[in-house]
């Protein structure tokens, strides 16, 4: 069974600020914010969270269905994915608009201003599910994740009336969405993925308390950043998994979409919630010890070590027969 990524597929323009945002900024002026920041480099990477995601389950050796929609320039970012595994035959190519992009700048604390141009995405809202599943069979899982607003709830009501298992993924969408819209894009979600500030956000937004939302979804995992992240499912015990020892942040775009591969692959492997987000937490160090969220790469032998030194030898031995040779 295949693992359905549905989302964003960008590209990244990624720069770096020498000090610290913070310090040009006047609290009681933000009404009236104007300012510019001179960065020191320009990386120009392939990004978006579908594309990042599906570039993390190829790399442990899986082969993911990528969903969503790109302009006609996506061209050699298709014919990368695809040298790396990843099935783009369902990406759907928009003959008026560009690829998104996502334009950000990092300071020296990490801090990001960010900027996201839609483009073709608009048009995820074309692609059904159901056709990829007769070209592939059915879905184990179907993440969907931030994408054009109108094309994730059509993806989450088709999973719930084809009785396809979805991952609710709503990130970065949670910002503008409103009560409802959230409420249909995670409600009967196998798993619900956000970072501690959006569970806060999800909670505030959709009217639920923490229970709540538990009672609607089978499993909510948040990250917690430098801490690690919480699985919390229902009529379970909670697990807490740390960071990666020992990394060196550099970049930290993408951190989280390989999190959600490495969960997601330990899930296809049908590992435990602690080995799921060990594999991620393992994943996510590789991203963010370097500029772009697919530059990485790893043999089987150098994952699997680095997973032992951080989780144990019990947690590599248990991954290291899944992953790629």
């Amino acid at each position: 069974m295949s693992l359905f990524v549905a989302g964003s597929i960008a590209t990244d323009h990624l720069m770096s600020f020498g000090g610290r945002f913070s310090d040009s900024l006047v609290v009681d002026q933000l009404d009236k914010l104007s300012v510019s920041f001179l960065v020191d480099d320009l990386e120009i990477r392939r990004g978006g969270c579908a594309g990042n995601i599906s570039f993390g389950l190829a790399a442990l050796g899986l082969r993911p269905v990528l969903v969503g929609a790109a302009g006609e320039d996506f061209a050699d970012y298709r014919s990368w994915l695809e040298r790396h595994g990843v099935d783009c035959d369902s990406v759907h190519i928009s003959t008026e608009r560009h690829t998104a992009r996502f334009v950000c700048t990092t300071d020296t604390s990490m801090a990001q201003f960010a900027s996201f141009y839609p483009g073709a995405m608009s048009e995820a809202r074309l692609v059904e599910l159901a056709p990829i599943a007769q070209r592939v069979g059915e879905p184990s899982y179907v993440l969907v994740g931030p994408d054009d607003p109108e094309g994730m709830l059509r993806h989450t009501d088709e999973c719930r009336q084809r009785g396809y298992r979805f991952v609710a993924d709503p990130s970065q969408q949670l910002a503008f969405g409103e009560g409802d819209m959230i409420r249909r894009l995670i409600d009967g979600a196998a798993y619900l993925f956000s970072n501690e500030y959006e569970s806060h956000l999800i909670q505030s937004k959709t009217g639920w308390s923490e229970d709540d939302v538990l009672a609607r979804v089978g499993t909510q995992v948040v990250t917690l950043g430098k801490d690690g992240v919480r699985v919390v499912a229902r009529g379970a015990e909670t697990v807490e998994v740390g960071a990666v020892p020992g990394v060196v942040a550099v970049e930290p775009t993408g951190v989280g979409d390989a999190f959600r591969a490495g969960f997601l692959a330990a899930l296809q492997w049908s590992l435990d919630h602690e080995r799921a987000a060990q594999v991620g937490c393992t994943l996510a160090a590789y991203v963010v010890e370097g500029v772009g969220t697919q530059e990485y790469s790893f043999t089987r032998e150098q994952f699997a070590e680095r997973l032992a030194t951080a989780y144990g030898d019990r947690a590599a031995v248990e991954v290291r027969p899944h992953l790629a040779g």
